[in-house]
């Protein structure tokens, strides 16, 4: 039986909210050039993840999950900017900010943890 991987999951889900956010903005904003900024870093956070977990070593597993907390960075970013510029209400941000920010600490506690452990 696989090992449950909540980064794995979370980031997973969280691509899924992304591509949907972007299908409205597209349709419903007619908004297409910040949505697809966020729709490049927000679907990448779990490609790397992905692409971590078959790393050929631990620093290769570093380098993508690194990439995954900037690309979770940026997400945040674009989700603020949608935010001021009226494309999202109140409700969607916090929601998503709070999806965002917690895949950041994840994120961030696993490289700190790599780094103690075998770097």
């Amino acid at each position: 039986m696989k090992k449950e991987n909540i980064i794995q999951e979370k980031s997973f889900a969280f691509a899924i909210r992304i591509v949907k956010l972007y299908q409205y903005l597209c349709e419903g904003k007619r908004e297409f050039v910040l949505s697809k900024q966020l729709l490049r870093c927000g679907t990448s956070i779990g490609a790397n993840i992905e692409e971590s977990i078959g790393g050929q070593s631990d620093k290769d597993f570093l380098s993508k999950i690194s990439i995954s907390y900037k690309e979770a960075r940026e997400t945040i970013y674009w989700i603020k900017l949608l935010s001021a510029t009226e494309y999202l209400d109140d409700k969607q941000t916090k929601s998503l900010l709070t999806d965002a920010e917690e895949l950041c600490k994840i994120l961030g506690k696993i490289q700190l943890t790599t780094k103690s452990r075998n770097l």
